[in-house]
């Protein structure tokens, strides 16, 4: 059995974290004002560089006096002359050609709209907690604070909800509840931090259906 993704939604809808493992498909990056900062760095969309660093063909002379040279130097170029390997790269895995924030509003509306239908078919005490496509199975965990957290894995596995029970229990809590550096709730930044990602990933690696 195989575990492809997490992603968690705070109370406001909006993805605030989200890691992968086994996914074969690489997810596009985000488009500008798409998602939050700190929620998956490699996803999120880059500022200019000429915006961040001003114009790297000048000297850069502040107020306070002091001159800095910025080296004009092409990173490539250099690259280049070091040596070069001869076993050759492997290909990078193919993109989703959805961007994430596209992806991650998915995965959030089918959540919702699954667990209204059922609502509403079966009654207020039923719960949505997982359900299955032939190619993947998503599962659900919901705290009384309104985040929900949402695993994809292979159709095979069996129930993981005791799995995001547990990093809600665990990592989550610890690192990101009791973190006074994590803004929770602030519509404006993700949860996303090192120890809170590391311990996640421990976690869901040390489990017997990790493959």
């Amino acid at each position: 059995m195989t575990i492809y993704s997490l992603y968690i939604f705070d109370r406001h809808c909006a993805c605030v974290y989200y890691q992968d493992w086994h996914r074969t498909v690489r997810p596009k990056i985000a488009v500008e004002g798409g998602m939050l900062p700190a929620v998956y760095a490699p996803v999120y969309p880059q500022a200019n560089p000429e915006t961040m660093y001003g114009n790297r063909n000048t000297l850069s002379a502040p107020t306070s006096g002091i001159v800095v040279a910025v080296n004009d130097d092409d990173p490539h170029a250099l690259l280049q002359t070091q040596a070069q390997s001869p076993i050759a790269p492997l290909p990078p895995p193919p993109t989703s050609l959805l961007s994430f924030d596209e992806e991650a509003k998915l995965v959030y509306g089918v959540v919702l709209s699954l667990r209204n239908m059922i609502k509403k078919l079966s009654g207020k005490d039923e719960q949505f907690v997982n359900y299955q496509t032939s190619t993947y199975k998503l599962h659900l965990f919901e705290t009384l604070s309104g985040y929900k957290f949402v695993m994809l894995s292979d159709p095979a596995a069996d129930s993981l909800r005791f799995v995001l029970r547990q990093i809600y229990s665990g990592p989550f809590l610890e690192y990101v509840v009791r973190n006074p550096l994590v803004e929770m709730d602030s519509k404006e930044r993700g949860i996303d931090n090192e120890y809170f990602r590391m311990s996640t990933d421990r976690l869901v690696r040390g489990l017997t259906v990790f493959q």
